[in-house]
């Protein structure tokens, strides 16, 4: 049965400690360390209790304890300090504003998964992890990045075993209501729309959330719009869900939905028309089309070919694909399908089927290849390790017949991680001690060479314990959801051994 009507309770904070939902508003907390110690230290249990999750610990801390922490002038002070250095952050010039007048003023990012933090369950696996860590890293940058992807109503399912040792899985539905997002509305406000034509004069409508990583605005595309059918509702159901027409569906919204959102939110902000487009692997891929429609269609219209030209020139693709296997491909009868209905209505049919079509030699005429649409649309692309980038200019040389795999246009830059998201808090101590701050980025690393050897490598053997302590805990409690009982269970106290190198 679905809900007449569906009502989200908020906590309503004392002014004095209101600054506490704009720090958990903004997913800078989850790469901050002074601002997740604020929330530990105004209730340690509740925020255990809340896995770390700061707007659900605000649910969880009680009206009278929420007054009583607005009359302590210590956490008062700590608070506004902690807002101050926020807005501080999202405000004062950084790396990028250094580069003149000359950089690209905003850069679209587009990908099918962000792994920003467990709190926002929109990512499966590394491709979102290097999404989520570019967004940080450009936030600490000062990058005018916007993100764009889709809000899975289930994100990624959880898996278990059976005592058989069988997978499990259960896919926890999502509220947006409850999560660190705000739904873009018109200035009536009414929701935001983006709207697709689909076959069988059907609309697919989306709803536009934003979320905030530190200076990044990161654009979420839900199908879950009460206008729409029950199946266009279903479209963004969950990452990477269901095959054929249901992938492409996504796949169309992630792209040309995508584009359409950011028009929106241009308008309604006043933030600058993106001059760079980016797409993470190729499920993004028709943005291209889109940006094509848009050029064709204008008051001074371009040709197929000027309005190809001038998409290309500022379209960048990464390709993460190490085989052909991993690549979405489509029957091209299913592209013409989706285009016949009018979703690019002054592009020819025949030149978008064209982009993603296998016409080289090995390859399938039949068929669309998303990562072949990617490459012929963009200007520039990359793989995402050097080898890599050797393996995707051998496994694309089809597209550039008479080139040698070393001429092939397909450079690589190799993924590095987002250095504060990714460091134990109690290196984060260290670093203090001995850099003078725990603001620790990428930069100033260097300065570790000044600290004491055994002092660093005592620190190195306390968070190996601590990561076999954890192995232990969850082999344990995974064997007990299995069925095995305490007593069977001994054995998972002495696995691994914190002073063996151990290897994943």
């Amino acid at each position: 049965m679905k809900a007449i009507r569906r009502f989200t309770v908020r906590t309503v904070l004392p002014e004095a400690i209101a600054p506490l939902a704009r720090l958990a508003k903004n997913l800078r907390w989850s790469w901050h360390l002074p601002t997740r110690e604020l929330f530990s230290a105004l209730n340690p249990e509740a925020w255990e209790q809340s896995n770390h999750d700061p707007m659900t610990f605000l649910g969880l801390v009680s009206r009278e304890e929420l007054h009583e922490l607005a009359a302590d002038g210590a956490v008062i002070e700590r608070v506004q300090h902690a807002a101050a250095d926020l807005d501080r952050y999202l405000s004062e010039p950084r790396w990028y504003q250094g580069l003149g007048p000359d950089a690209p003023a905003c850069i679209a990012y587009f990908s099918p998964e962000f792994g920003i933090t467990e709190v926002l369950p929109q990512y499966s696996g590394g491709l979102g992890i290097l999404a989520g860590d570019h967004l940080k890293a450009a936030s600490d940058l000062g990058v005018p990045l916007i993100g764009v992807g889709l809000l899975y109503q289930a994100g990624y399912f959880k898996q278990s075993l059976s005592r058989d040792a069988w997978q499990q899985e259960t896919y926890p539905v999502l509220d947006p209501d409850g999560l660190p997002l705000t739904m873009l509305r018109e200035e009536d406000g009414s929701p935001a729309l983006v709207t697709l034509p689909l076959p069988g004069d059907r609309t697919l409508r989306a709803h536009i959330w934003r979320a905030d990583v530190g200076r990044v605005p990161l654009l979420l595309l839900d199908s879950n719009v009460p206008a729409n059918d029950d199946a266009a509702r279903g479209i963004t159901d969950r990452l990477y869900g269901g095959g054929g027409d249901h992938r492409l569906q996504q796949e169309l919204l992630l792209g040309m939905g995508g584009v359409k959102a950011l028009r929106v939110y241009q308008r309604l902000t006043g933030t600058p028309a993106p001059e760079v487009f980016h797409t993470n692997e190729g499920h993004a891929g028709f943005l291209g089309i889109e940006r094509i429609q848009k050029l064709m269609s204008s008051e001074a219209p371009l040709s197929w070919s000027e309005a190809l030209a001038a998409g290309r020139a500022s379209t960048v693709f990464t390709t993460h694909t190490p085989v052909p296997a991993g690549i979405d491909r489509f029957e091209a009868v299913q592209i013409r399908h989706f285009f016949d209905a009018g979703l690019a209505p002054d592009v020819p049919v025949e030149k978008v089927l064209e982009l993603g079509r296998e016409n080289y030699d090995g390859g399938n005429p039949a068929v669309f290849n998303m990562a072949v649409m990617g490459l012929r649309l963009a200007q520039r692309a990359n793989g995402v390790a050097k080898l890599h980038g050797v393996v995707s200019r051998e496994m694309f040389s089809g597209l550039w017949p008479g080139f040698d795999h070393s001429e092939i246009p397909i450079t690589s830059v190799t993924n590095g991680v987002h250095v504060p998201t990714w460091i134990d808090p109690k290196m984060s101590r260290l670093a203090a001690k001995h850099f003078g701050s725990t603001d620790v980025d990428a930069t100033g690393w260097d300065k570790i060479y000044d600290v004491d050897d055994a002092e660093l490598w005592g620190l190195r053997g306390e968070l190996r314990s601590a990561l076999v302590d954890d192995v232990r805990k969850r082999l344990r409690s995974s064997w007990k959801k299995r069925g095995a009982a305490d007593a069977e269970l001994g054995w998972t106290d002495t696995v691994l051994d914190p002073d063996v190198l151990t290897i994943g």
